[in-house]
């Protein structure tokens, strides 16, 4: 299975996913890694494991629209099976959904539908839940609104702050893309991932 992945950070979960292929526990290729900005220190990780590193800086182009047509030819360059947003900061315009339709999956940090958006570590903090999690999700053309494929639950102690929250969801996060992952290079698809009580959308 040929992977692109999309990340805007530090790339951690990108790491975990980079040990397990070296690792040999999980069968697919990484063939690039792309960012929206051009400091973006999971390139690093990307270059020094030698995969290739592509950039397509949101801040050169004049609409996201723009942006986003760039950046769905820069992925199609790689013609990739499956593209993961593994912390990709930047919400993308329909035309990239609709290139690659059903084959772009997100981790989000919390149990959708529950704390959508960018803040979802402070916002279940702050709502006083004493659970919260991390989900893998197919992308749609709404805000963390796609059909879910897999949950992790992640208890939130007393003591808990963002820094140390998010800490805990990471955990679960990379356990859980990791084991998807190695579900989909056996040849399933992201829709036969999908629970089959789940309402169809």
């Amino acid at each position: 299975m040929r992977l692109v992945v999309l990340l805007s950070g530090s790339g951690s979960n990108f790491q975990s996913l980079i040990d397990a292929v070296a690792a040999g526990q999980l069968p697919i290729t990484i063939v690039a890694a792309g960012s929206d900005v051009p400091d973006a220190y999971g390139l690093t990780r990307a270059k020094t494991a030698g995969i290739e590193t592509f950039v397509v800086d949101y801040a050169a182009y004049e609409s996201r629209a723009a942006w986003t047509s760039a950046l769905a030819d820069a992925v199609a360059d790689y013609t990739p099976d499956l593209i993961l947003s593994s912390g990709l900061m930047r919400i993308v315009g329909t035309e990239f959904i609709e290139r690659f339709v059903g084959r772009f999956i997100n981790t989000h940090p919390a149990l959708l539908p529950a704390f959508p958006g960018a803040h979802a570590v402070s916002d279940a903090l702050n709502a006083g839940v004493v659970i919260t999690g991390t989900t893998l999700h197919i992308v749609d053309a709404g805000v963390d609104t796609g059909p879910i494929l897999d949950q992790r639950a992640v208890p939130i102690a007393r003591d808990d702050d963002v820094a140390s929250l998010h800490d805990k969801i990471k955990v679960a996060e990379r356990q859980m893309l990791i084991d998807n992952l190695a579900k989909l290079a056996t040849g399933m698809t992201p829709a036969e991932l999908i629970p089959r009580y789940a309402k169809p959308r």
